[in-house]
């Protein structure tokens, strides 16, 4: 046991060093994945958050994916909605430079932002630096974890779990620049539905450039 735990730590400490002496350049994906989540028809069943936490088992706590609940008005001007996100894989991501052992990367052929576990030191200098709240420290294995829009399954040729999961069809992934035009078919967003980059209680999207559209609200618009 003491030899792995040397071992482990020479690749940390070989790790850092590489990392120190390279300079941040942002990967320039060949195309970039995205999420498109219509704020509207969702029901907030958390069948994503469920799907979610059983694919990557996950304890009770962390939440990849979290659907929140907005509600708000006075009668008889009331509404509610739901809006839902998980590590939204930005063209910029924050977490990337500020990992100190490089074990965090950006995927060149579909700019999906994942974690080397191996890698990892448990720092949480990401979990600091990300506006979304997208890394979640695991105290149970010391290291932060976050979604990885199941890259296993990207690789295969099928859809995250959590739009699999969802039963309204409210949720998917999709070339984001296509998204972001109305140019990709996805029963996320009606033929009369326009989608936007934000909305209300969402961080600015200038900070990172996310890789995420929302279907809004009309009480969630961003003016």
């Amino acid at each position: 046991m003491p030899k792995v735990r040397e071992q482990y730590r020479a690749k940390i400490r070989g790790a850092i060093k590489r990392r120190k002496k390279e300079v941040y350049t942002p990967v320039e994906p060949d195309m970039q994945l995205g999420f498109v989540h219509n704020n509207v028809d969702c029901i907030g069943c958390r069948a994503c958050e469920v799907a979610c936490k059983d694919k990557n088992g996950l304890a009770a706590g962390p939440r990849f994916r979290r659907v929140q609940y907005i509600e708000g008005g006075t009668y008889p001007d009331v509404y509610a909605y739901k809006v839902n996100v998980s590590c939204n894989h930005c063209s910029k991501p924050a977490c990337l430079p500020a990992c100190p052992t490089g074990a965090i990367f950006k995927r060149k052929k579909d700019g999906i932002v994942d974690i080397d576990s191996t890698l990892c030191i448990g720092c949480r200098r990401c979990e600091a630096t990300c506006p979304y709240g997208a890394p979640q420290y695991d105290p149970e294995d010391g290291i932060v974890k976050k979604c990885n829009m199941c890259v296993d399954e990207i690789d295969a040729g099928r859809k995250p779990y959590c739009v699999m999961g969802c039963m309204m069809r409210v949720l998917d992934i999709g070339n984001i620049d296509q998204l972001r035009s109305g140019d990709y078919q996805t029963k996320a967003v009606a033929p009369h539905e326009k989608t936007v980059r934000a909305v209300k209680n969402f961080a600015d999207p200038e900070l990172t450039d996310p890789s995420i559209v929302f279907v809004p609200h009309s009480k969630g618009k961003v003016e």
